[in-house]
């Protein structure tokens, strides 16, 4: 057991307990995965816990290995109280812009949840829900163990999707650059065109003039 991620782990629980403290209900933890990227889907996820929860290395999901991300997944899935998945196509976030589409996206995933929140704490400064109480943390990832949760499941259900759309798109990287704007990715634009899953509001300095 690494001792620094065990206490790390636990700085997260005791952010999540103190909220709880003046709560009558249950605490939700809200994050998304793939407002960056220019082709896919953004996902967003929802989790509840029971206060007795403890999973070992649960943080930001960027900052946890992939393998060990999948690992989490499965044990978060079953140990939650409740969770739910929100996902938002790339023709939707065309039509919405990306942050609403990241709003939409988090409002169906804590819409899914078979318990009712009373306080939903959520990654980032932007999201407010009518129908439930609405906590903006900024990297609340890094601090809260419900929302740190909720971006693991996220991103491994957002890398998840990419990796299957790499069997419908051979002539693209999917499964490695999961539909952010790398360089490979770019060069794959500029070769093959756009697929019907790439975001077309996303504008790209290195496109323009080529495919437009």
């Amino acid at each position: 057991m690494n001792k620094n991620h065990s206490q790390r782990t636990r700085n997260l629980l005791e952010y999540d307990n103190a909220l709880r403290s003046g709560l009558t209900g249950h605490l939700c933890g809200v994050d998304e995965a793939g407002r960056g990227p220019i082709a896919g889907p953004v996902v967003a996820a929802a989790v509840i816990f029971g206060d007795d929860v403890y999973i070992e290395d649960v943080f930001d999901s960027k900052q946890v290995t992939g393998k060990r991300r999948n690992k989490l997944y499965e044990e978060i899935l079953a140990r939650a109280l409740s969770y739910g998945l929100g996902i938002v196509e790339n023709g939707e976030i065309d039509e919405l812009n990306i942050l609403n589409a990241t709003k939409k996206a988090m409002s169906l995933a804590i819409g899914k949840l078979i318990e009712t929140p009373s306080l939903v704490v959520v990654d980032g400064n932007f999201y407010s829900n009518t129908a439930v109480e609405v906590k903006n943390v900024i990297k609340a990832d890094e601090k809260s163990f419900s929302v740190a949760a909720a971006s693991i499941l996220a991103k491994v259900t957002r890398d998840r999707i990419m990796c299957e759309y790499q069997n419908t798109y051979p002539n693209f990287s999917f499964s490695h650059h999961k539909g952010y704007g790398t360089t490979a990715h770019i060069d794959e634009i500029l070769e093959y065109g756009y697929t019907d899953i790439h975001r077309k509001t996303f504008k790209l300095k290195a496109v323009q003039g080529v495919l437009f």
